[in-house]
């Protein structure tokens, strides 16, 4: 039987992958090893039972007394803090999938692809942040990194049978989120309600924020130079508000290669799921009579930003990714808790970047795990103080 992990099982794509394991026969299928969460024990708990997983990890330790009492009783262990996620993902598992969002799912992903499991990757910062580091982790241990990001997997299906030296140009589609059609001068009042209110997909408060400012296309446009190796200028984003197309793949003799679909994230889950074969899914067909037409527009560069600080990072590389990644999360923290404009994230990522380049250290061209963190922990505290310098300059 099949061996799985879940990081992440409470979020967006972790319930989405539970949907699918559910449905595919759940522990009548599959052995699950672990589930771990965040905060919310109850819903944790719900799956670890349903899945009959062999552990379940809160990742804030405080949970830990809250998720024992949910469990009493169900033989599942429990554990909870972020070196029980480490030690979880130490446990063999056949296929893992990578949920938990932000910087944290880098060590247990690398953990799992040391234990030579798939690796499903949703967390696109763990690319971001240590690309080299998760690629030679893959070919080290005989894992497999599978992305899971809806424009990554449609690449890597559009790539089936192809040679990478063929690829012209690899073109990432976005949504352009919740704020694509406000008029710029009215970015600043946007709230986070605003920002919230994504017309196509489904997803969790901060990647949907991270959608309407595009620093998530951003983030992707990074991992796509990491996972595909290709030059950052061989990567284009383009706004298709119809969110059919999920990416597309040139080549050199003119041909494009499309991957349409439903916007359903249980789409690449169950690719990755299923990989390499293919499996019934419970998605939407498309109907492209009643779709009509899907249209495409250039990125303004004022009103996203996000894209060019993108490319000073793949400029950049070594540990300026890190950087930028850490950057953007406290950026948003900053904003959701009401400290900072929506147009004001990109600032605060932008005087962190630059302040950190002017110290050095961001051009490193060999790095380990060690470094990554060291860097994450300290683009955070600039980026605190950029937030904060912001503050008192609007007072």
């Amino acid at each position: 039987m099949r061996r799985i992990s879940i990081f992440g099982a409470t979020g967006s794509v972790g319930e989405q992958t539970v949907d699918l394991i559910l449905r595919a026969g759940g522990p009548a299928a599959y052995r699950t090893v672990a589930v771990t969460g965040g905060r919310n024990v109850a819903r944790l708990a719900e799956i670890a039972r349903a899945l009959k997983a062999e552990i379940a990890v809160c990742g804030d330790a405080a949970c830990l007394g809250a998720l024992r009492a949910a469990l009493s009783g169900s033989g599942i262990a429990v554990a909870a803090g972020p070196a029980a996620l480490d030690e979880a993902a130490a446990r063999p598992a056949d296929w893992v999938m990578s949920a938990i969002v932000g910087a944290a799912g880098l060590v247990p992903g690398l953990t799992a692809l040391g234990q030579g499991a798939t690796l499903a990757l949703a967390n696109k910062e763990s690319l971001v942040t240590a690309g080299p580091l998760l690629m030679a982790a893959e070919a080290a241990h005989g894992g497999r990194v599978l992305p899971v990001d809806s424009e990554h997997s449609a690449i890597f299906q559009a790539l089936t049978g192809e040679r990478i030296e063929t690829v012209e140009r690899i073109i990432l589609t976005a949504s352009g989120g919740a704020l694509r059609d406000w008029p710029l001068e009215r970015l600043a009042q946007a709230t986070v309600a605003d920002a919230l209110a994504h017309p196509n997909w489904a997803m969790g408060q901060r990647i949907t924020i991270d959608s309407a400012s595009m620093f998530n296309k951003a983030l992707e446009v990074i991992e796509t130079r990491e996972f595909f190796g290709v030059a950052p200028e061989q990567i284009e984003v383009i706004i298709h508000p119809e969110s059919i197309i999920h990416s597309m793949v040139g080549f050199r003799d003119g041909a494009v290669m499309a991957h349409l679909g439903a916007p359903d994230m249980r789409h690449p889950i169950g690719f990755a799921l299923n990989w390499p074969e293919r499996a019934a899914l419970p998605v939407a067909r498309l109907d492209l009579a009643a779709l009509a037409q899907l249209t495409f527009r250039a990125p303004d560069p004022a009103r996203y930003p996000a894209l060019r600080l993108a490319g000073e990072v793949m400029r950049l590389r070594g540990l300026a990714g890190a950087a930028f990644n850490a950057a953007k999360e406290i950026a948003l923290d900053e904003f959701l808790a009401g400290r900072i404009g929506f147009a004001e994230m990109a600032g605060v990522v932008e005087d962190t970047l630059a302040a950190l380049s002017a110290a050095g250290g961001l051009e490193k061209p060999a790095f380990g795990l060690e470094d990554v963190l060291a860097m994450d922990h300290l683009a955070r505290i600039r980026a605190g103080e950029a937030a904060q310098a912001r503050r008192r300059k609007g007072r």
